[in-house]
């Protein structure tokens, strides 16, 4: 990013007190206003996928459990999903229900926890305590299902570890009533305040188009105007029967402008849409087996003798996660496991966004992509104890050398014939 007359540079990060996560941002301002930003990312590579690869795939499930806490069932959906395409494993109905029902009180309470962050970046505190206040309820009643609040374990390959007694429907149905009754409140306090929207409109601005070429996903899209949800357009586990649209600002009667108000629009309209879908799915929930494998030794077995690939996806409340596994029959472990969280798609969003912008307006902008970059980030490499950032050009390079690689392996392995 050349420097223009007029201009000067404002680095933040990778360690900074307003950031959560290590990453650097490189803004060239002309007075008060943003013309230029260099994104660099590369320092929390956590190596997530290669301890994976070195391990059997029930020690995976909890590893990538953990690849994100907010979003700590998304993970393990979008990779039993995987692995259940590749080893041939049927998922009992009744499991399918219990995983969305569990997927959507997580989108709850990630939503809530993304408005309390973004009412402390605009300054507004009293709406943060309020909406991490109201978001205890909902990590009661996953601790009442799960017996955690976060790391719900409740996944497993062919199935569900856990239950929904028929005495837990009424707390279940509880927590749905008491949140339908503030919904309205946090929709009134949010979108009508008028110091909230002179914060938020007009800044950060995605437009469609944009968000369309950068390959945005989740909230990020949707707030542009883009009906995009792998929900709505790749049903999977009981998403078909219970019907899912994706929300855009039009549901709120507004004409889509992509900016921070409407981002908010669109989570705080997905609570009460997941709060539908979960009274929906308990009623019709179907009485049967949670798991093809009520024994684990059993379920190894099957899987050490699994010989495929599988895709898995989640539309988790960043957006699209998705999970690639290569399995090969007599090895315990994955010899391949690729993960693509949201922010992947998200982070190229911020150019757009913060061009043209204020620079007190940073913190807001990019907190409204709700970006998680330990998800993302797999660039600092250390090796043999020197340490070397990779950049775009040598990640390219490197990506596709892998690919042949992998590609190589898969055409040796009989009737897979190479990744597509």
């Amino acid at each position: 990013m050349a420097e223009a007359e007029n201009t000067f540079r404002i680095p933040i990060g990778p360690i900074h007190p307003a950031l959560k996560e290590p990453i650097r941002l490189s803004f060239q301002v002309e007075g008060e206003r943003i013309v230029g930003v260099e994104i660099r990312t590369g320092f929390a590579h956590r190596g997530i996928e290669y301890m994976g690869m070195r391990r059997n795939l029930i020690q995976v499930l909890y590893l990538a459990e953990r690849i994100c806490g907010i979003c700590s069932i998304s993970h393990p959906i979008a990779l039993t999903q995987a692995v259940e395409q590749a080893a041939g494993i049927e998922v009992p109905p009744r499991a399918q229900y219990i995983r969305v029902i569990i997927s959507e009180l997580e989108r709850i309470h990630s939503h809530l926890l993304w408005a309390g962050v973004a009412a402390h970046e605009l300054g507004f505190d009293t709406l943060l305590h309020l909406t991490w206040k109201v978001r205890e309820k909902v990590l009661d009643i996953l601790e009442e299902l799960t017996g955690n609040r976060i790391n719900y374990a409740i996944p497993i390959y062919g199935g569900v570890r856990r239950d929904i007694a028929p005495d837990q429907h009424p707390k279940v149905q509880d927590t749905i009533r008491y949140y339908r009754g503030l919904l309205d409140e946090l929709l009134d306090t949010f979108l009508r305040d008028p110091s909230v929207e002179a914060r938020t409109r007009g800044v950060g601005v995605l437009e469609p188009e944009e968000a369309d070429a950068l390959c945005a996903v989740g909230p990020t899209a949707r707030a542009s105007g883009l009906a995009k949800d792998v929900r709505q357009d790749r049903p999977y586990l009981a998403y078909g029967e219970l019907g899912v649209k994706a929300i855009t600002p039009r549901d709120w009667g507004l004409e889509p402008r992509g900016d921070v108000y409407d981002k908010i629009v669109v989570r705080l309209l997905e609570v009460g849409q997941s709060l539908d879908l979960i009274e929906r799915a308990l009623l019709e929930m179907p009485d049967g087996e949670i798991t093809s494998f009520p024994k684990i030794p059993a379920l190894l077995a099957h899987l050490k003798k699994a010989h495929g690939e599988g895709l898995g996806w989640h539309e988790a409340p960043r957006g699209e996660v998705i999970h690639y596994v290569r399995l090969e029959a007599g090895v315990e472990e994955p010899v391949v496991w690729k993960v693509k969280a949201p922010t992947y798609s998200n982070l190229m969003s911020w150019e757009p966004m913060f061009e043209g912008q204020e620079i007190a307006d940073i913190p807001i902008i990019a907190a409204s992509i709700d970006p998680c970059i330990c998800c993302m980030d797999r660039v600092h490499m250390v090796r043999d104890g020197s340490e070397a950032t990779m950049h775009k050009e040598e990640l390219l390079r490197l990506s596709r050398e892998k690919t042949r690689r992998i590609t190589d392996h898969g055409s040796r392995i009989t009737g897979l014939g190479g990744v597509r």
